[in-house]
């Protein structure tokens, strides 16, 4: 009951309860983000031709990837904790929000999730819970 109360009280404070939706005690919205999070990562195209984003991160993002065409992707465990960092070819500031954004359109060709949308917010949640006991080093590089 404690350890809900405390997660209650970390997704009030983070925002992901969609927009201050009240939940009952023993609901618990972060684990619920969490979970559709991963769904998304393993499951949607986001209307693009079939692709998901476990198409190129294997093991739910977890594993090391190497594409049919040779690239390898590293594993995305640990993301949320390099976020946000510069990325000289765009030349500006990039969060783990436009990451997300850029990979659906490109590497999905699908239609990005807003920034304010449920969509968003559960695969952020969904990402950061793989950085969890991660080192943070904003403006990192991914770990190989």
């Amino acid at each position: 009951m404690i350890k809900n109360k405390m997660m209650n009280a970390m997704v009030l404070a983070f925002g992901l309860t969609g927009g201050g939706v009240a939940y009952a005690d023993n609901a618990n919205p972060l684990s619920d983000a969490v979970s559709q999070g991963h769904q998304l990562f393993t499951a949607h195209t986001f209307g693009g031709p079939g692709r998901t984003c476990e198409s190129c991160h294997h093991a739910g993002g977890q594993g090391l990837t190497v594409l049919p065409n040779g690239v390898h992707k590293p594993s995305i465990a640990g993301a949320a904790s390099y976020f946000p960092r510069f990325n000289p070819k765009v030349g500006h500031l990039v969060t783990l929000e436009d990451q997300v954004r850029r990979c659906v359109a490109g590497g999905l060709q699908g239609q990005p999730p807003a920034y304010d949308s449920a969509e968003m917010r559960n695969m952020i949640a969904y990402l950061t819970s793989l950085s969890q006991g991660k080192t943070i080093d904003m403006g990192g590089r991914p770990h190989e």
